[in-house]
């Protein structure tokens, strides 16, 4: 005992630093804890002692044993040894077998192999003074052609022995063979190993004396300490209290069985006398009183209703102050509290209801699917069958323009396929004086008890009345669903025969659900009308199509986010010299501001293209507009929002030469899909993305690709995957474009299959062009020398490459083209001068020489003799214009070909053509 007031035996929150004074006062004390271990631990030691006992004789009579069949192998072995016998016969045996012996029994593992005559006399012996004695030893049995083994006294003393005849040819005995383990050897073995067994033990005594005490630790916990007296006495208080109160208790196991009822809870729930043992739900109790029994809810003050009775109920977990897991309830019996349990009961019920409308009702953005959701929220709890009839601006995201007696049935819940009510999706004009014409027009709930006896509502249709009184609906309540002070539509709770008729009370539990409801269903039509706008605008500023273009064959493929529009787009401009650039880009975010983004760069890029701008130049450019653009948004009063990260990718394809230019800025590298089906990647040297480049100079990457081949342009919303990294993505995506003779749409389906078969978080934007050459045959090259008289030569040259591909009825205009061309090329540009004609959808002749000036109109006056040939260059060509290059400049002019090609110059004089030139502007 610790002296201590108040200290009581086996207390579980006693300090633990009174460690020592806790196992004395252990030791010393009577409980069935000690008493357990003290037993367990004596019987555990004798029963290590007794097992260390048999372990020893067991080794011992295991080794002897091994004694024997060691020595008898090794006497037969050696007795059997070819040339032995012949050994035996020659003139000095013991110096041939004495080696021979001494090898076999070490060999052997032995003490002793021992070759002696009939006569007794040793031949070998491990011990050499022992050589040419009589043989001591039984050995009759040997002699006589008999193997055996014995135990004796011999020269090595007391040892396991052995012996074997030796046999000549003709069977007869001539010689024995003995083998010898001294029994101190065979101890010695079993001594080596007493350690082991010892240390085994010691192990194992103490391996089972902790288990023990564990045991013993677990029980005291359970009896806390107590004696077998101590445990008797409670156990009678215990039962004496728990038959005596007035109050029942039940206690439930682990298995959902009843362990223990007093005379209270047996009185209460009319349980029959074999009750403890059984199931609770054998028990003949009500239902739910049985699910809280078995569940695993802790329960306070719980009105549940047993019979007659009405049962206030706790329950409380048996753990861990209990033996076992398991729960003990307590019953009182408070039947004049039934009414007031009732009403509190419903509330706790509209609670809930509430609470979960809050949590079901707008999961999504969508007005339609909250109008669902409300329904299906109230249905059977509060209402049989909920409808809901909303606005026709509402649904599509326009604000109401007023209160209006014309709404469409959105949302249906709580009836068969075969209701009389309006189908969902049908537009209804509500009559006057009909309770949802009278709650949209005034602004308020309106309750119809009885269905059949009100004569407005049947005046909206009589038949269909009559089918909904047939179908069992008899009460009615429509509460309008407004937000911000606007009317959006009505939600009507019905409810049918088996069901009691609406309250005033129950309708302002239905306008709450409303008006929680209607805040979702405007939140809904908001975002509509932005994701609609939004939609718009991106739809207008993305390409509608692509141009007819012999050079590529293109499809795409643009997925929106789910979460909305966003900034990803791409574009396919056609450029002069049988040239195509191929532009994909990505704006961070989604919405307007990324969708208005996105057409900014869209536009940009197509003003920087018709400057025929190389893929460097345009997109240097472009970093410079987005760098720009950032200043004037962070400078604007309004605060507008900056461009908060856009990358840019621009790949031009030249059809005559194959060759593919790519530049990016922070966009991820265009894929190749070569015609075998390999993929690679265009990586080009790194540049920053838009608006942070400061200056930089982009570098390209130039490659030639061979006819057929797929270039493969996306946005990083098709590898974007939480699941794995980007290079595990690319990987992928390599993967997926793989395989050759695939159309670039099917490509762009497998590659979304593949990739995004479960939808994408981002948006995603894939391009797939399949390349083409422009046939050798459609082009021609002249190089032309800086003399004027070299004009005529490569002009008639032209005009036999028309004529040779059909093209006479635009030959005079083209000679017209390349002469004004050619002669200023000669006349003002640097060597080398080179001329190109190109046959495709059109027909463009380029003339290139090594200078950077470039030709413009200009209005000539009445006394100038030149400056009108590129007047006459523009009005015979449908486009003209002049493209830089690191070896010059090129001046391209594109005529239309076909009957009917180009304007009708031949008609006009020359006042008619300085007439037309006195209306243009430059």
């Amino acid at each position: 005992m610790s002296g201590k007031p108040g200290h009581k035996r086996g207390d579980p929150h006693e300090s633990p630093s009174k460690g020592p004074w806790r196992i004395g006062a252990w030791l010393t004390t009577r409980s069935v804890a000690r008493e357990v271990f003290l037993l367990q631990l004596v019987l555990v030691v004798l029963l290590v002692a007794a097992a260390v006992v048999a372990i020893v004789v067991q080794a011992q009579r295991d080794t002897l044993t091994d004694a024997r069949h060691r020595t008898v192998a090794a006497a037969e072995a050696f007795a059997h040894a070819p040339g032995l016998v012949q050994a035996l016969e020659s003139d000095f045996p013991t110096i041939v077998l004495q080696p021979l012996a001494e090898g076999a029994r070490q060999a052997a593992g032995i003490d002793a192999l021992i070759v002696y005559e009939l006569d007794g006399i040793t031949l070998t012996h491990s011990d050499p003074t022992q050589l040419g004695k009589h043989v001591i030893g039984p050995y009759a049995e040997a002699a006589a052609g008999r193997t055996f083994t014995r135990t004796f006294q011999g020269a090595l003393g007391l040892s396991v022995v052995s012996a074997a005849p030796v046999r000549n040819a003709e069977g007869e005995v001539v010689a024995i063979v003995s083998a010898a383990v001294t029994v101190e050897k065979v101890r010695d073995s079993v001594d080596q190993q007493l350690p082991v067994f010892i240390g085994s033990a010691g192990v194992a005594l103490g391996l089972v004396a902790i288990g023990t005490g564990l045991v013993s630790r677990r029980l005291r916990r359970q009896t806390h300490g107590l004696g077998p007296a101590e445990m008797t006495r409670m156990y009678e208080h215990h039962d004496a209290v728990l038959h005596a109160v007035r109050e029942g208790v039940l206690i439930t196991g682990r298995d959902q069985r009843l362990l223990l009822a007093n005379d209270e809870a047996r009185r209460l729930l009319d349980l029959p006398g074999d009750a403890e043992g059984r199931r609770v739900t054998d028990l003949g109790i009500d239902a739910s009183l049985a699910s809280l029994l078995t569940s695993d809810r802790i329960a306070t003050d719980e009105v549940h209703l047993a019979a007659d009775r009405l049962l206030a109920l706790n329950k409380r977990a048996t753990l861990p102050l209990g033996g076992q897991q398991g729960s003990v309830v307590t019953l009182r019996d408070t039947t004049e509290l039934r009414s007031l349990s009732g009403r509190a009961e419903v509330a706790r019920e509209r609670l809930t209801l509430l609470y979960d409308a809050g949590v079901r009702i707008g999961t999504t953005l969508d007005v339609v699917r909250t109008a669902e959701e409300l329904a299906e929220v109230a249905v059977p709890r509060f209402a049989d069958a909920v409808t809901v009839e909303l606005l026709d601006p509402v649904l599509g995201g326009g604000e109401p323009a007023g209160a209006s007696t014309e709404l469409r049935r959105t949302a249906v819940a709580g009836l068969t396929e075969d209701h009389p009510l309006y189908p969902s999706g049908e537009l209804i004009r509500f009559v006057p004086g009909t309770p949802v014409e009278t709650s949209v027009s005034e602004g308020r709930s309106v309750v119809v008890s009885d269905l059949a006896s009100s004569p407005g509502w049947r005046a909206q249709d009589e038949e269909r009345a009559r089918r909904i009184l047939r179908y069992g609906i008899r009460s009615l309540a429509v509460v309008p669903l407004r937000a911000r002070g606007v009317v959006l539509g009505v939600a009507n709770f019905w409810r049918s025969d088996a069901s009691t008729p609406f309250s005033d009370e129950d309708l302002s539990f239905a306008e709450e659900l409303a008006s929680r409801a209607a805040v979702s269903i405007d939140n809904a039509r908001r975002y509509t009308r932005e994701h609609a706008m939004a939609v718009t605008l991106q739809r207008s500023l993305m390409p509608r199509g692509f141009p007819d273009d012999e050079a590529l064959d293109v499809a795409s493929r643009y997925l929106p986010a789910e979460s909305g529009v966003g900034g990803d787009w791409f574009d396919v401009i056609p450029l002069p010299g049988a040239r195509v650039a191929l532009v994909v880009g990505d704006v961070v975010g989604h919405g307007l501001h990324a969708a208005a983004t996105m057409g900014r760069l869209r536009i940009a890029v197509h003003n920087f293209s018709a400057l025929d701008l190389s893929p460097d130049d345009l997109i240097g450019h472009l970093d410079e507009l987005v760098a720009l653009i950032d200043v004037q948004d962070d400078s604007a009063e309004d605060g507008g929002e900056m461009i908060t990260g856009a990358t840019c990718l621009c790949v031009v394809y030249d059809s005559v030469s194959g060759e593919v230019t790519v530049a990016t800025a922070g966009h991820l590298p265009p894929a190749v899909v070569r015609p075998d089906g390999s993929v690679e990647y265009l990586a080009s040297p790194v540049y920053p993305p838009l608006g942070l480049g400061a200056g930089m100079p982009v570098e390209t990457t130039r490659t030639t690709l061979p006819e057929g081949s797929r270039l493969v342009l996306y946005t990083d919303g098709l590898l974007e995957d939480r699941s794995r990294d980007l290079d595990a993505s690319l990987d992928a995506f390599r993967e997926a474009l793989s395989g050759a003779d695939r159309t670039p749409e099917e490509t762009c389906a497998a590659v979304i299959d593949t990739m995004l078969p479960a939808g994408s978080s981002d948006d995603v934007a894939l391009l797939v062009a399949r390349v083409r050459r422009m046939e050798p045959d459609r082009v021609a090259e002249w190089d032309v020398p800086r003399d004027p008289a070299a004009v005529s030569p490569v002009r008639n040259a032209c005009a036999r490459k028309l004529a040779e591909w059909g093209l006479e009825d635009i030959a005079f205009g083209t000679e017209l083209i390349l002469s004004e061309l050619i002669t200023n090329a000669v006349r003002y540009g640097i060597e080398p001068i080179q001329v190109r004609l190109l046959h495709s959808t059109s027909l463009i002749c380029e003339v290139s020489d090594g200078s950077s000036t470039s030709p413009h109109i200009r209005r000539a006056s009445d006394t100038d003799e030149g400056g009108r040939g590129l007047f006459l260059v523009a009005q015979y060509a449908e486009k003209w214009g002049t493209r830089y290059s690191p070896r010059g400049k090129t001046i391209w002019a594109a005529q239309a070909i076909g009957p009917g090609a180009g304007p009708d110059l031949d008609q006009l004089g020359e006042d008619d053509i300085l007439s037309q030139w006195d209306d243009v502007e430059l």
